[in-house]
């Protein structure tokens, strides 16, 4: 059998940080690492950035406040302000400032990152790292030009699953300790032709009022007495749904985008949890597919203002809540979270609670009470730049979803608000390498502090 040796073209220019990965975490790191002054390069597998709240529709953001203060700020607060001044962002009467319409992040994200002198190399996967010791000296990718070579000083790996960190020998965690189960994925969708007031009216007779059709949340799990529950027994008994259906439902209004409606759901097949592998993702959009066609059934015969709804956008990405966890320099644990642990080399609050999707669908473990410091309302805790910086490499930082933490901590810092403060950290830092010819251990976690403090960080 003949063996493909496939060619590897080396592209000629270089660069001072490249970013492997350009959604929630990565896009905001190469906008911070451009600003700092680094030439930045981020390679992106689809289109657009901003992955998980551009490409898998989770919107609005989930709050993440202390004393009703955001505790993300910095670069996520310019770019809520720019969604807001092209209609794509809101603020409800509550205060929540979260709302987006998730077309215009791709293009205010784009935005900032080419008006911040950044480069992206879009429609490109990453393939392999090419490594020297504990440094990686160049990335190998994939894309319409076959497999080519890019370099830099710096690497910040914003996969969102480690794959450069853990394919570079990086140890690592996956799912929970015990089964090894990964978090519940979702295929989120949207929904047009909704008759917004309609469905206002309607959901406020069954024990959801809303504020207006511009601010809509709706929602539904099995024995978590919502008001919609016996609308969604009646679903199962008729045949229109299945009782994995109502495991998780939930709706949202979306600025910029009247009569349409975006669902955090359906949640997939108990079985169909991996999202770092392939086979898993593809049988996901299958299953989703499906299980969205339910809904839309059950959508347009029950809930009034849906009758003439159809579905809008199927999200091109999985909604997955975790896979890879990396060993860093620090763990994040459970009990630093319940304590309101602190740091000196800090670069993300965080006050989201512990918050784990289980794909059996026996239980939602989301603890927003209790006798421990972190349920006060005035509590946080913090990230601190040691669990961005993966054991075994030199010039690798993993900032978002994959960060070091545990299995239970991560479900809390997983939010894309803090996936921004993360990536912003690590873009920042990941420039000092460059511009000071050092690892990423030698960049003082005290100093970066201050310096996102003085970028507006809430630090």
């Amino acid at each position: 059998m003949q063996t493909v040796n496939l060619p590897i073209h080396t592209e000629a220019r270089t660069w001072d940080v490249i970013v492997v990965g350009g959604g929630t975490a990565g896009a905001i790191a190469a906008i911070a690492a451009a600003r700092a002054g680094a030439r930045t390069l981020v390679v992106e597998a689809l289109g657009s950035l901003g992955g998980t709240g551009t490409n898998a529709q989770v919107t609005p953001l989930m709050r993440n406040v202390a004393a009703g203060v955001n505790l993300n700020r910095g670069l996520t607060d310019e770019l809520k302000r720019r969604l807001c001044e092209r209609g794509d962002g809101a603020t409800d009467r509550g205060g929540n400032d979260n709302w987006f319409n998730p077309e215009g992040m791709k293009y205010v994200l784009e935005r900032m990152l080419v008006e911040s002198g950044g480069e992206i190399l879009y429609h490109t996967h990453f393939v392999a790292p090419e490594l020297e010791g504990g440094r990686v000296r160049a990335v190998v990718v994939h894309n319409k030009d076959g497999l080519v070579r890019l370099a830099a000083h710096t690497y910040v790996d914003a996969t969102g699953d480690a794959d450069l960190a853990v394919r570079a020998g990086a140890p690592f965690e996956a799912g929970e300790a015990e089964s090894g189960l990964h978090q519940a994925m979702s295929l989120r969708f949207m929904l047009g032709g909704v008759d917004g007031e309609r469905l206002c009216a309607f959901l406020a007779r069954h024990g959801q009022p809303q504020e207006s059709p511009r601010f809509m949340h709706f929602w539904m799990v099995w024995g978590k007495k919502s008001s919609l529950e016996p609308l969604f027994r009646r679903g199962v008994e008729e045949g229109l749904l299945l009782e994995r259906d109502g495991d998780y439902f939930q709706g949202f209004s979306v600025p910029g985008q009247p009569g349409v409606i975006s669902f955090n759901c359906p949640r997939l097949a108990a079985e169909l949890n991996d999202g770092a592998d392939a086979w898993t993702l593809s049988r996901a959009q299958v299953d989703g597919k499906e299980a969205i066609d339910r809904l839309l059934r059950f959508l347009r015969a029950t809930f009034e203002g849906c009758e003439n709804a159809f579905i809008a956008s199927y999200a091109p990405m999985v909604g997955v809540r975790e896979t890879r966890r990396i060993v860093g320099e620090y763990v994040l644990t459970l009990e630093d979270i319940l304590y309101c642990k602190t740091f000196p080399d800090a670069v993300c609050r965080n006050h989201y609670p512990v918050d784990i999707h289980t794909p059996r669908g026996q239980k939602l473990y989301h603890e927003r009470s209790g006798d421990l410091p972190y349920f006060k309302p005035d509590a946080f805790h913090e990230i601190p730049y040691r669990s961005l910086i993966p054991l075994g490499l030199s010039n690798v930082l993993v900032p978002g979803r994959c960060a070091s933490a545990t299995f239970e901590a991560q479900s809390a810092i997983r939010v894309q608000q803090n996936c921004h403060s993360m990536g912003e950290a690590a873009g920042v830092a990941a420039a000092w390498c460059a511009a000071r010819d050092v690892g990423v251990r030698e960049i003082d976690g005290v100093e970066l502090r201050e310096a996102l403090r003085r970028q507006g960080a809430n630090l």
